[in-house]
C-alpha cells in the first residue's frame, strides 16, 4: 500500500534533504524503499549495520547516485554536522533522505543546525483518514483491537497480532531505551509503562506512580520523556494561555500503538480518538505549516472536556469522547456556551447524528475519517 505523504515526500526531495520521523515500525523503512523506486538508482544505508557504518564514515557511494537513504543516523555522533557536511557538498542532482525512530527533533543540543536544510516528515500508524485516503479496508472494532501500525493491522490472523505485540514491546523497553540512554533500572521503567497502560484517559500523577513504582516522582517524569521521545506515549496537557502554566498541571497519557491500552473499549476509543487529533496536529504542520496543539480542559470544579484543539494558543474545537452515550456531556456544554468555541461529541456506538446548540454529537467513525491526515 502506498503512504499517504509518498507524493508529498517526492516532491519535498526536490528541494531541501527531507527528515523522516515517526515510532519504530510505522513503516518508515518500507516507504523509504517505495520512494527509492522513483529513482533510477539509489543507496540504502543503516548505521545499526556494521558494513553501513563503514560506508558512512567514508563518505563511500559513487557520486552518480541519486538518492541516499539514512536511516537510525541519529545515533551516529555528532551526526547533525556529519549531514549538513554532506548535504553542503554533494553533487546538484543528488537526494538525501533520513529516517529514525526516534523524535529526531529531541537532539537539537547535539551538532551543528540544520535549519534551511530539510523538510520534517512524521510518518504515523494507520488512521481511519489515511485508510479512506489510499484505499485500505477497515473498520473502528479492528483498530481498537489491533491498533494502527501496519503489519498487525493488516495481518489476517489476530495471533499474529498478539506475537507482534509481545516482540514490539520487548524491542522497545529493550533495545530502543538502552540506546536513547544508559537506563540502570529497566525494572522500573518497564512498570512505569505498564502503569500507564492503566491510566490511560485520566491526568497522570507522577507521585502518584513514583509510590507505586518505588521510585522518585522526578525519575517518574524522566522516563515517561524517555517513552515520548521514543514515540511510545504522547501527552496531553490541559489548555491554558499561559503555556508554562499549562505544562506544570498533570498531563494525559496516551499510546500511539492503541493495542497497548489496558482498560476498557471506553478507554481504547479515547485513546483513537486522541492518537487520530495528534496525527491531524502533526500532518498540519508538516503540510500546511500552521502549529496545531493538542490539549483537555479541566477545572478546579473538576469540569472536564476530553481533548481541544487549539491554534495560535486560541482554542479551535472542543472534543468529547464516547463510547455509547449519545447525551451531550454537561462539562461539554458549559465550556461551549462559556466561550461560544464549535463542539463536538464523538461517539463511536451511535444510530443518529444530531445537533443541539450548535454542538454536534456524530459517529465516531465520520468524525475520524473527517479529520486532515
Amino acid at each position: 500500500m502506498e503512504r499517504f505523504q509518498q507524493q508529498s515526500i517526492l516532491r519535498d526531495l526536490q528541494k531541501k534533504m527531507v527528515i523522516l520521523s515517526g515510532p519504530r515500525q510505522a513503516g518508515k523503512t518500507t516507504l523509504a524503499k517505495a520512494i527509492s523506486k522513483q529513482f533510477t538508482s539509489s543507496m540504502y544505508l543503516n548505521y545499526d549495520s556494521y558494513e553501513d557504518r563503514r560506508i558512512f564514515l567514508k563518505e563511500a557511494w559513487l557520486p552518480s547516485v541519486e538518492l541516499l537513504i539514512f536511516d537510525e543516523i541519529h545515533k551516529m555522533p555528532k551526526w547533525k554536522n556529519y549531514l549538513k557536511g554532506v548535504y553542503d557538498t554533494k553533487p546538484e542532482h543528488q537526494k538525501i533522505l533520513v529516517t529514525g525512530s526516534a523524535r529526531l527533533e529531541v537532539f537539537k543540543q547535539v551538532g551543528d543546525s540544520l535549519a534551511g536544510r530539510y523538510f520534517l516528515h512524521r510518518l504515523m500508524p494507520l488512521s481511519p483518514a489515511e485508510c479512506e485516503k489510499v484505499h485500505v479496508n477497515y473498520t473502528i472494532d479492528r483498530f481498537l483491537e489491533r491498533g494502527g501500525f501496519p503489519e498487525p493491522f493488516l495481518t489476517q490472523d489476530l495471533m499474529d497480532t498478539d506475537r507482534w505485540r509481545l516482540q514490539y514491546i520487548d524491542s522497545l523497553l529493550r533495545e530502543d531505551v538502552l540506546d536513547f540512554e544508559n537506563i540502570q533500572n529497566l525494572n522500573a521503567i518497564r512498570l512505569v509503562f505498564e502503569l500507564l497502560r492503566e491510566r490511560v484517559g485520566s491526568p497522570v500523577s507522577y507521585s502518584s506512580i513514583a509510590q507505586d513504582a518505588a521510585i522518585s516522582p522526578n525519575t517518574v517524569k524522566k522516563y515517561i520523556q524517555i517513552l515520548e521521545a521514543l514515540y511510545i506515549v504522547f501527552r496531553v496537557t490541559p489548555f491554558s494561555r499561559n503555556i508554562a502554566r499549562s505544562l506544570l498541571k498533570e498531563p494525559k497519557i496516551y499510546f500511539f500503538d492503541i493495542g497497548l491500552v489496558k482498560g476498557g473499549s471506553g478507554s481504547r476509543f479515547e485513546n483513537l480518538v486522541g492518537f487520530c487529533l495528534l496525527k491531524h496536529a502533526l500532518a498540519k504542520a508538516d503540510y500546511q505549516a500552521k502549529i496545531v496543539s493538542l490539549h483537555y480542559l479541566l477545572t478546579k470544579e473538576k469540569k472536564e472536556v476530553d481533548f481541544v484543539l487549539a491554534q495560535d494558543n486560541q482554542m479551535e474545537k472542543l472534543i468529547e469522547v464516547k463510547y455509547s452515550d449519545h447525551l451531550i456531556n454537561p462539562s461539554l456544554r458549559y465550556f461551549h456556551e462559556k466561550y461560544q468555541t464549535p463542539s463536538v461529541q464523538v461517539v463511536k456506538e451511535l444510530k443518529r447524528e444530531w445537533v443541539e446548540n450548535q454542538i454536534e454529537v456524530v459517529q465516531g467513525v465520520n468524525f475520524l475519517k473527517s479529520l486532515y491526515l
